[in-house]
Parts: structure tokens; sequence; C-alpha cells
């Protein structure tokens, strides 16, 4: 008998037995014997070759014959595509269903047993999409089961458009790193938006010269920021100043009374305390530094809003993790205390509320630029008198009759909301990040324009959530700022926040100007709106 197809035959008894053929045995047993037979032969067939004694010769005697079927059979078994040591790239072909049972059978043993669908024939496609339509393999398993997150995603899609009868064609696949999202940014992946971004500056801000990255869908923004950029380096450029540094977590507790209640609040926010807790927080990370607690009572329940410095991150988990470590300390003191919630909306965290208005979250900046009054006829297409009223009747007045929260301006979030995105920032932080009064003054005898915009609550990090991402990552090299600052933890996500102020403050001067000029209307139409659409539309 040829020994090749023998070997074959011995393999394909073994793959048959593993398969679950007369005798129920486990992929990893036939596995080990495999690679132990392998051994064994390949070790007796080099001690016969170096035997001088006793050569190795054809025809082969009684021994070195079982020695070399031995060897043929396992490396048979354990490099064929459809064994299963080693995954096929294809496993669905032929020669697999021929020898490993039907498609079919195969397909109902993973839809009844989910949890051996990690590679080799198990893990098939066409089993896997079955398994996660029936029920059977949860979607959120994908990726820790076949650890292949593109190959999970993409099996995900699938049995999307099984279960609901709808493709995602036109939703993008390839070009995301899905590894880099998984724990990070995103759960049960399907693809990614495509987001165009477009390029406005330089912003000439503090005596550097700024390419300000903006992810938009809306028409006339880059350009109109752009415009604005264009007056303020004409002028000599903005500068600006940060107040405060201060990421914020407010837990609430309940005390039996409002007595425990009160005698938690004083005992927080003493000051000898108060160092006490600040080495408990602390110690939860190398970044972040406590800085002050402030609580607020109501009835029997306690908010206490917790303010840290966060280096170069966002930093919401960091201050969180201090946070807790600090509640178990003062269980120790007051263990009648009921944690309620780490978050009690004191924070106050993708909303608009007056405490953040006030006190500050994240960064609080203030920028300001003086603009000519030459540039503000030649570029802005306007007067300086007409931006002023504008301004005081519109952002001032206007938001004040509206009952505005932080919403004293023209349009600053469509800023912060771009630079977000095209930067890896949370987007629902917009809420409070764009909370911003622009100010607007004649100086030099009325010949020139002072503009301000002071935003109490900007939330961004350059290291941690979207960040990592490609995409992301390039916007925030484009600026400078991308990563850790080695050399001064925390600057690189200041440096980002007094950018966001600039280009907040290009953005107000621009829009303002166009309103002012009466050019709104006629800006949009010539950026946001192509004009064959118009005929059609105006018909409709």
């Amino acid at each position: 008998m040829d020994v090749r197809r023998l070997g074959g035959r011995i393999a394909a008894a073994l793959r048959a037995l593993a398969a679950g053929g007369s005798l129920p045995i486990p992929a990893w047993i036939t596995n080990g014997l495999a690679m132990i037979s392998l051994v064994l032969s390949s070790c007796d067939l080099l001690r016969l070759c170096s035997d001088r004694d006793r050569r190795l010769r054809f025809p082969l005697g009684g021994r070195e014959f079982v020695t070399v079927v031995c060897q043929l059979a396992s490396i048979v078994y354990l490099f064929s595509p459809c064994g299963t040591g080693i995954p096929s790239a294809n496993p669905e072909t032929p020669a697999c269903r021929d020898q490993g049972g039907s498609a079919d059978q195969t397909r109902a043993a993973a839809a009844d047993a989910p949890e051996a669908l990690h590679g080799g024939a198990e893990g098939e496609d066409e089993e896997i999409v079955a398994a996660v339509v029936s029920g059977a393999l949860p979607s959120h398993h994908l990726e820790s089961r076949l650890g292949d997150c593109r190959r999970a995603a993409r099996l995900r899609r699938e049995a999307l458009r099984r279960m609901t009868g709808r493709g995602v064609e036109g939703l993008p696949l390839d070009g995301m790193d899905y590894q880099a999202i998984l724990g990070q940014c995103c759960e049960m992946p399907v693809g990614y938006v495509q987001m165009p971004v477009g390029v406005a500056g330089p912003l000439l801000l503090d005596g550097k010269q700024y390419h300000v990255p903006m992810a938009t869908t809306e028409g006339c923004l880059v350009a109109s920021v752009n415009r604005g950029c264009r007056a303020i380096a004409a002028s000599g450029g903005a500068f600006s100043v940060l107040l405060r540094d201060a990421m914020s977590r407010a837990p609430v507790v309940k005390l039996p009374s409002i007595k425990r209640a009160a005698e938690l609040k004083a005992f927080v926010e003493t000051h000898t305390n108060f160092e006490t807790l600040a080495a408990v927080f602390n110690r939860s990370s190398r970044f972040g530094k406590l800085q002050g607690i402030h609580c607020a009572l109501a009835g029997r329940n306690l908010y206490m809003r917790f303010t840290c410095s966060t280096g170069d991150a966002m930093g919401m988990n960091m201050v969180s993790k201090g946070v807790e470590d600090v509640l178990g300390y003062l269980q120790n003191d007051f263990p009648d205390m009921d944690l309620i919630s780490l978050s009690g909306n004191y924070c106050s965290d993708k909303k608009a509320a007056a405490v953040n208005w006030i006190e500050g979250r994240g960064k609080s900046v203030v920028c300001e630029a003086r603009v000519k009054g030459g540039v503000v006829q030649s570029v802005l297409k306007t007067t300086v008198q007409k931006l002023v009223e504008l301004n005081i009747v519109k952002n001032l007045a206007g938001s004040a009759v509206a009952g505005a929260l932080g919403g004293f301006n023209a349009h600053a979030s469509n800023i912060v909301t771009a630079l977000f995105i095209a930067t890896g920032q949370d987007p629902a932080q917009n809420v409070e990040s764009s909370q911003c009064i622009t100010m607007m003054e004649a100086v030099n005898d009325g010949g020139d324009l002072h503009i301000s915009v002071t935003m109490p609550s900007i939330e961004v990090g350059t290291v941690g959530g979207g960040t990592c991402l490609a995409s992301q990552a390039a916007c925030l090299n484009l600026l400078g700022v991308r990563g850790p600052n080695r050399d001064s933890p925390g600057a690189n996500a200041r440096i980002l926040a007094t950018i966001v102020a600039g280009s907040v403050l290009a953005g107000e001067l621009s829009l303002l100007a166009a309103l002012a000029a009466g050019q709104l209307v006629k800006s949009h139409m010539k950026y946001n709106r192509s004009s064959k659409d118009v005929p059609g539309a105006s018909a409709s």
C-alpha cells in the first residue's frame, strides 16, 4: 500500500473520531497524540539516520516502516486544511465536506454548541452567522470567540442583514482598526461612518500658527472659520488665558438623617481632613490630583463635587476611580453612608448646568483678539459699529430673552463639535463645552474691534477615548498635541483647549460679520447647497 495513502487514511480516521464518530474523542486529545507521534517518530528517524551500524535502507524494515508511517500520518493530520490542528483559510472546500461531514451537520453542531466556535472547521463563517441569527451565539461574544475583530465585524454585518432584511452596503468596513477600538471606543461594530474633514487657518494663537481640522457635514462652516482666522491673523493674532483645569465627578450618598448628612459634609470640607482625602485620591493615579470638594445637601442626600487635574486625559474615568477610593475610605468613619450613585448629576456631565457655567468643568479658557477696522471692512465686509450692536442685540439680549444657559454666542457648538469629532473627543460633551459668552466692543476711539470668548467648560484630552484611532490621532498630530506631553504632563490637553477657544473666536467673528452684512443666506446657498438642487427644490 502507498505510504501517503496510508497516512491519509489514518489522519482521516483520527478526524472522524474527533468530529464525533464512533468514539467521541475531544480534539485536544487527538491533537496531542498526533504531536507526540510526530516528535517520537522524528527522533527515531534521526537516530536511525545517525546510526552507522544500522543505516536506513529501502525497502524499509518493519520498525522503519512504522516510524515513517507514524510521521507522515501525524504531519497530514496536523497540517491538513480540514484537520483540527491548523485552521483553514477557506474551510468550506469540497475536501472538507467530504472528510469532515456535511456542511449542514457542522452548522447544526455549531448552533447547538456555540462555545466551540473558535477557529478550525467549527468556526466557518456560515455557521457563526447562523448561530448569531438564531440567538445561540450572542453578537457581543464574536470578538472573544473568534479572536479576529475585523472578521467579527464582517460576520455581525451579515447577521444583521439576515435578521432585518436590510443591508448596510454603504457603510464602510475596511479601513478601520477594529482591534484598536475593542474595549475602548465602541462595542459590536459593523463598520464606521465617513465624515469629511476640512482644515481652517492658519489660526494665529499665542504667537503660533495652527491649521485647525474640522469634521463636519455643514457646508460653509469651515469656510467661515477660515475667514475669521484670516481676519485675526491680519490683525496680529489672538491670545488666550487658561483660568482653570479641573475635571469633576459628584457622587450622591444617603445618610440616615439630615444631621448625619451635615456631619459628613463638615467632615469632607474641613481643611485638615481634605489633606487626608487628597492623599487617598491621589494614590489612584499618577496624574490625577485632587483640587477640591464642594458639597450640597438635598434632604438627607449629600452631593460631593470632587474636582481634580487629569494630565493630558479628559479624565472622567480617572476622577471616578479616585472618587471611589475616597468613598471607601469615608465608609470607615461613616458606616451608615449609603452610596446611591457614583454620579449624582452635580458634576455635571453632558448636560447644560449652571454649576459648570459658574464653577467651570474641564478647562476654563478666555480668548481675545483686536481686529483692525480696516480688516473688518476688507475681510469681513462690515463695520465695527454694526458688529458691536449685533452682538449686544443677538448674543446678549436675544439669548437672555430665550432664557439661555451659557448660550450667549452665535454658534460656538458648531466649531466645538467639528473639532471634537476630528480629534477624537466625546461629541456628547459639546453640551457643556460649547457654553460660551461672546463679547464685542469698539476700541481705539471706535476704529478697531475687541472680541473675546469666555468658555468655562471645555472638556478635552489628547490621550484615551477616540484619540487612539488613526484618523483622530492624525488630526491631533496636525495640531502638534498628539498623545501625552512627556516634559509637562497636561500641557497638550491645555493647548488643545485654547485651540478650541481660538477657533470659536474665529467662527463667531465670521458668522456675526455675515449676519451684519446680510450675507448669511447667500453664503449658505453657495457652500451649503449644490446649485443643481436649487431648481428642483424650489419647484417642489
